[in-house]
């Protein structure tokens, strides 16, 4: 019996140590920290941090072209990608996402949502909700005219287009799986565009959009 007891106790202490050094792997940066401190890599936007509805995260302005801010010190090769993001419910304004992959502002891999299209009247609008991109060769608009309905889907469950929402990116042997909120089905599921392995990762916001974040959590498989 104290053998037994013993190996059991062997056993729970391996599996909290496993679990240790997992937790270890885990990315959460301190978005307020990186604002206040200047650590970002931004392209093209402004960030200022916010505290809103229990949410500390980031929000960035809204300018012409496309805004990208690089997480300083950090890679991304397969692994989880999760976060909360809010944009707004106006048209052709409001593309909130995430990039990954990425060389520079120009070379990157993103998901994105579209708010303004997750609840429109629309039915030819409905399905633009979620989109994968990989620039510079791939860009949504390539991709929907060579491609309909391929890199791009509605979300499911829908979430308000005004309120925060939790993405969920799964990016494993080239395949690209996109969760939102607490669902148990993807609603997107594209493989890569590029041969590209790692690289760094961030916010993405498409042109004439800003958008707010938080949350940021970043599991890599290894």
């Amino acid at each position: 019996m104290n053998t037994r007891r013993f190996i059991i106790g062997l056993s729970i202490l391996a599996i909290s140590a496993i679990a240790w050094a997992m937790q270890k792997n885990i990315v959460q940066p301190d978005l307020a920290k990186l604002v206040a401190g200047n650590a970002w890599k931004i392209h093209n936007r402004t960030a200022t941090a916010i505290n809103e509805f229990g949410k500390s995260g980031v929000r960035f302005d809204e300018k012409e072209g496309d805004g990208i801010a690089w997480i300083p010190g950090v890679k991304f090769s397969e692994g989880t990608i999760e976060c909360d993001l809010r944009g707004k419910n106006v048209l052709q304004r409001s593309f909130v996402g995430i990039a990954f992959h990425g060389v520079d502002e120009k070379v990157f891999d993103a998901v994105y949502f579209r708010p303004f299209n997750f609840k429109s009247e629309d039915a030819v609008r409905r399905p633009h909700a979620v989109q994968y991109i990989s620039h510079p060769a791939h860009t949504w608009s390539k991709l929907r005219s060579e491609f309909p309905l391929k890199y791009e889907q509605p979300v499911k469950p829908v979430p308000e287009p005004d309120d925060w929402f939790h993405a969920r990116i799964i990016v494993v042997k080239g395949n690209v799986s996109v969760f939102v909120n607490d669902a148990a089905e993807p609603s997107l599921v594209v493989n890569k565009l590029n041969a590209r392995t790692d690289g760094m990762i961030g916010f993405y916001v498409a042109t004439n959009s800003g958008g707010d974040f938080a949350n940021l959590k970043i599991t890599p498989n290894k």
